[in-house]
């Protein structure tokens, strides 16, 4: 059985006011919020409808059934193009995927988001925890990267495409990246953070 993620924004604050050992059993009953619909497999925004919960939201990755596998392909699929897309570009791509969902592009490259080390000091078992003011640098390399998508085509066809496993297709890639932007806009506009729940 693989690993699962699900992606929430929330309100740092009403978080952080709930004791430590609480917040995992929070975080968890936030990810899955029975108000959310009957159709587990629903795709993109899921807004809780009780009164007093109002400081998260949920997103569902397209093509992901909120498996992990699709970020380990992702990434996989940007380390075999990354050489063949324009530098600025690039580098843009190279911290965005280190923040969401490559955490070994540095290790692997060199490269990496350039963002400050700090530890989850929340004790919940989280495969993403990015505070709010790391959301406005992210949302800013997704406004760099979103109108250039589709010059990652050609690199993507020649480098990376590959029947096997998940993100097979430039669109699939695409897909992945605007999903991943969709979250740190609307986490940016909210003044929130985001975390990645595993499951």
């Amino acid at each position: 059985m693989g690993v699962g993620a699900v992606v929430l924004i929330v309100d740092w604050p009403s978080v952080e006011a709930v004791a430590a050992e609480d917040r995992e059993e929070l975080l968890i009953d936030a990810a899955f919020d029975a108000t959310y619909g009957d159709d587990p497999d629903e795709e993109g925004w899921s807004w809780p409808a009780q009164p007093g919960a109002d400081w998260y939201g949920r997103y569902s990755l397209r093509n992901t059934l909120d498996s992990y596998k699709p970020h380990f392909w992702a990434g996989h699929r940007w380390d075999h193009m990354r050489d063949f897309v324009e530098p600025k570009l690039r580098e843009m791509l190279d911290r965005f995927n280190d923040v969401l969902f490559w955490r070994g592009l540095e290790e692997t490259t060199g490269a990496g988001s350039g963002l400050p080390e700090r530890p989850c000091t929340w004790e919940a078992d989280l495969l993403l925890w990015c505070p709010p003011d790391h959301v406005p640098l992210i949302a800013g390399w997704w406004r760099q990267v979103e109108p250039r998508l589709e010059s990652l085509r050609e690199p993507f066809d020649q480098h990376a495409a590959e029947p096997d496993g998940w993100i097979t297709t430039f669109e699939s890639f695409a897909g992945f990246l605007t999903d991943w932007g969709e979250v740190v806009t609307e986490a940016e506009r909210r003044g929130w953070g985001i975390v990645g729940l595993r499951c």
